[in-house]
Parts: C-alpha cells; sequence; structure tokens
C-alpha cells in the first residue's frame, strides 16, 4: 500500500473515532458565584422582610436584600477572587457575620443566617 494511501487512512480513521465519541459539554468558568440562603428566627421559621447585608471586602460595597417567601435571599455574579460577609436584621433581631472566602471554591454557596435577640 503506498504510504500517502496508509496516511489518509489513517487520518480518515481518526476523524470517524473522533464523530463516535460523545460531545463533552465545556463550561465556561465566567469568575463569578452566586450565595443564596435563608434568614431562620430563633424558632427556625424563615423571616419574610429581613435585611440582608452583603459586604463586598476589597471595596466595601455593600449590596442589600430583603428576604422573599420562606426567608430566601440570592446573591449573584459574585466575584470569585474576593471575600464577602453577610449579616441579617429584622424586627430588633440580627444574625453573626458571615464570611463566603475565596477558598470556597462552590459557584452556588448556601449560607442560612439565624436570627438572634440582640
Amino acid at each position: 500500500m503506498p504510504r500517502l494511501t496508509r496516511i489518509s487512512l489513517a487520518f480518515g480513521l481518526a476523524f470517524l473515532c473522533a464523530g463516535a465519541l460523545p460531545a463533552q459539554k465545556k463550561v465556561k468558568d465566567d469568575g463569578t458565584r452566586t450565595v443564596q440562603g435563608q434568614v431562620l428566627d430563633p424558632d427556625n421559621k424563615g423571616a419574610v422582610g429581613a435585611v440582608v447585608q452583603l459586604t463586598d471586602l476589597r471595596t466595601l460595597m455593600v449590596r442589600s436584600f430583603i428576604t422573599q417567601d420562606k426567608g430566601e435571599y440570592r446573591f449573584a455574579g459574585l466575584r470569585t477572587d474576593t471575600d464577602y460577609e453577610l449579616r441579617a436584621a429584622y424586627s430588633g433581631m440580627s444574625s453573626p457575620t458571615r464570611r463566603l472566602t475565596v477558598f470556597d471554591n462552590r459557584k452556588l454557596a448556601t449560607i442560612d443566617l439565624k436570627l438572634a435577640k440582640k
């Protein structure tokens, strides 16, 4: 068999084998993440209307979220190379400050905040 034919046959076979492999989806890492959770009162019930504050520890910018159904909150588009602090307040109560650090590599982090009387 001539050399050119063998090379062509090898490329053709490799092309057919590559087409038979399942396609792999590449997940694009856009450098952002989301933190979500629930604000709970001392009786472990969701605190609807609680204010959750998220502080960017690099810029010291504060974002706020008023909890929805079941006391749930969500902050999206957070940088993965920045630390954040979370805290909740509701009806004279507040939660301890919790941190989301750069060492936490979850794309979707869940942090519940428990309210306590001052």
